[in-house]
């Protein structure tokens, strides 16, 4: 950092003031300031109170003009994220819409319509690649958050396991979809 007592460095004299008169005021100014600073345990050098309006003006539109670009770019990440939310959001909708289709197509295989096993099989491959996961409950242990417990029969007072499938539950990206329907021992 330059000396400020250099000519030229405190932006020339006050009105009224003789120039020597203004360069002595400038000295006693950082004089004292430098004094309050180490007093502090400050580093003088760290703060240059010999700043132009213009230089300060400079710093003031620059402070802004960092905000403002720090808040856009969070405002552009907030939306894409909104954005992807939403995409996801109407994603698992449309997939909400077509379980009875799949419902329907596992109906018609129970009862030997070999035609439809091949159509339910492609649908699933391909809901599967977006993220729909079928759950396979039986022989788990009941979960309420992923099973709908419809029946219950009597166990050995253990815990409560899922014994048959009713109607089949569907993860979308990890999350409960719909509840498989099941049946409870215990």
């Amino acid at each position: 950092m330059s000396d400020p007592t250099e000519s030229g460095a405190a932006g020339g004299p006050e009105e009224g003031l003789p120039v020597d008169a203004t360069q002595a005021a400038i000295d006693d100014a950082f004089a004292t300031i430098e004094e309050a600073m180490l007093v502090d345990g400050a580093d003088a050098d760290l703060i240059d109170v010999a700043a132009s309006p213009a230089e300060i003006e400079r710093d003031e539109y620059r402070d802004t003009l960092q905000r403002v670009k720090a808040e856009f770019d969070n405002y552009r990440k907030r939306t894409a994220k909104e954005a992807g939310e939403t995409r996801e959001r109407a994603a698992a909708a449309l997939v909400v819409q077509i379980l009875p289709v799949l419902d329907a197509c596992d109906a018609a295989v129970l009862h030997d319509a070999t035609d439809v096993g091949p159509i339910s099989k492609m649908l699933l491959e391909t809901l599967a690649k977006e993220g729909l996961e079928p759950m396979i409950p039986e022989g788990q242990p009941f979960d309420p958050e992923l099973h709908e417990a419809v029946l219950h029969e009597e166990g050995d007072g253990g815990e409560s396991v899922v014994t048959e499938s009713l109607r089949t539950g569907y993860l979308w990206k990890g999350r409960v979809l719909r509840p498989a329907m099941v049946k409870v021992r215990g």
